[in-house]
């Protein structure tokens, strides 16, 4: 029996010890556990910040130190670092700390510490982001601190001296601001995204002035060592903006200067022919146009004026509708044939009344550079959608159809000279050339083109007329006409969309 009792007793003392062990090792458990549960549990954050172990001061210095880095900003190669505050961040850190100690405490502490003894992690836990943003000081400095420094203004094409072409210009560029102002904010709200590169808007390459236009045309005529007179017309066919250029000997001179029109004029016969003609033409009338436009034939001119105008005052006819359509420098005074008579042998006009400038203009017909191109524009505007002088004066009398007409004679007049030359290979061209020999003293004096142009960049009637009082050379004339015409064509096409 005394043995038995000494061996029950050795056992008890080892279970003792284990208990004790036991109740030890939960202690020193338990103060582990506790001194972890003041601290934040694996996987939280606070605002995106990892605060793994962080006490409530560690934690909200590390949120505030994350917060507190430069925002980057980038605008094309520039770099602009930028603090928070400045662009009106603010964090509401007590907001934050507030409920992550309330997530923190939230759990039960003898489940969790169970938890915990059996090495069962809680779950990550995530606190948003609570922080305000003033738009207004973000805005105002993204206006006034970026915008104004760094934005750049277009810069226009300019003339070339002494070619047909222009310098490039630059688009320009301006920051985005409602786009800019999004991208920082987004910014701002990120612990590690910190880099915006800022939204910027591409300006426009648009076309040179007008102003620059007339420039590189003067600086053409004087690259040509002509020092005769040159008048200009062009207009915009897409938004009707005009410019007229009159120059001579480096000075500017004011447009509307009577030239003989010669057989530019023809393009005012075609039109009171289509008025007088109801449709469809004969096939006679037609042959007659074609080979006036097309051929440039005098005495089918005079055979189709005789035949649907007036058998002798078919001229007056035409400068009568002229006159109607408000062109009161533009006449006919006489058939086309050798000995013709002038039918009132002095039409005065406002413009061979001026006496600042005068090109000699042939008393049997004349126009300015202006008025021949506003009558382009009209049978154009007519042709494409039932507009212009045209069909206002003559309603009923002259059609959309019979426009097109027009258009499509004046596209047979393939010269391939003056503003034809300066086209490029496939260009379409409906025009009417003019010129003629002085029966004084056999030379010429006068040339005059006159043309609606078709061109990816924008379509445009040009009208040029030249004159000298000495002598026109062919060939030079010719250079001035295709330079002035490339330029003009270059200016449309610098930004072809």
């Amino acid at each position: 029996m005394m043995k038995r009792v000494g061996h029950f007793s050795i056992f008890r003392w080892l279970s003792l010890a284990f208990i004790l062990a036991a109740l030890v090792l939960t202690v020193f458990q338990l103060v582990v556990f506790s001194r972890l549960r003041s601290s934040f549990s694996t996987g939280t954050s606070i605002a995106g910040v990892d605060v793994t172990g962080l006490s409530m001061e560690q934690a909200a210095s590390r949120v505030t130190q994350a917060y507190s880095i430069p925002v980057e900003l980038r605008y094309n190669n520039s770099v602009i670092q930028v603090k928070p505050g400045t662009l009106g961040f603010s964090l509401d850190m007590t907001a934050m700390m507030t409920a992550a100690d309330q997530l923190r405490s939230a759990e039960p502490f003898w489940p969790s510490f169970i938890a915990y003894l059996f090495n069962q992690q809680p779950s990550a836990s995530e606190i948003p982001l609570r922080a305000e943003i003033d738009d207004k000081q973000l805005r105002a400095y993204l206006v006034n601190e970026i915008a104004s420094r760094y934005d750049e203004e277009p810069a226009a094409y300019l003339p070339v001296p002494g070619s047909v072409t222009f310098e490039a210009g630059t688009p320009g560029k301006k920051l985005d601001v409602d786009r800019s102002a999004l991208l920082v904010s987004n910014a701002l709200r990120s612990p590690a995204a910190r880099i915006v590169n800022l939204a910027l808007i591409t300006g426009k390459l648009n076309r040179p002035s007008m102003d620059n236009l007339r420039i590189l045309l003067q600086q053409i005529v004087d690259v040509n060592n002509f020092d005769g007179v040159v008048e200009l017309y062009l207009q915009d066919l897409k938004n009707g903006s005009e410019m007229q250029m009159a120059y001579q000997n480096g000075e500017s001179l004011t447009p509307g200067i009577a030239f003989s029109a010669d057989s530019t004029i023809k393009i005012a016969v075609m039109v009171t022919a289509y008025q007088e003609v109801a449709e469809p033409a004969s096939t006679k009338v037609v042959q007659l146009l074609q080979s006036m436009i097309a051929m440039s034939d005098n005495t089918s001119t005079d055979n189709l004026m005789r035949e649907v105008l007036s058998p002798t005052l078919g001229p007056l006819t035409v400068t009568s509708t002229m006159r109607k359509l408000g062109l009161q420098s533009t006449f006919l005074d006489g058939m086309f044939y050798i000995g013709a008579p002038l039918l009132t042998g002095n039409i005065v006009t406002p413009a061979n009344s001026r006496r600042d400038v005068f090109t000699d203009p042939d008393p049997y017909n004349q126009t300015t550079p202006t008025e021949m191109g506003l009558l382009l524009a009209d049978i154009y505007q007519c042709a494409q959608n039932d507009g212009g002088s045209l069909v206002a004066v003559f309603p009923g009398e002259i059609t959309p159809a019979e426009c097109r007409s027009m258009i499509s004679l004046l596209t047979q007049n393939r010269i391939g000279v003056l503003i034809e030359a300066g086209l490029p290979d496939g260009t379409q061209i409906g025009h009417k050339h003019g010129w003629a020999i002085d029966a004084m003293d056999g030379v010429m004096h006068t040339v005059g083109d006159a043309g609606l142009v078709y061109t990816p960049g924008g379509n445009y009637v040009l009208v040029i007329f030249i004159y000298d009082q000495n002598q026109i050379v062919w060939d030079n004339a010719n250079q001035l006409f295709a330079d002035l015409s490339r330029a003009v064509y270059n200016y449309y096409n610098l930004t072809a969309e």
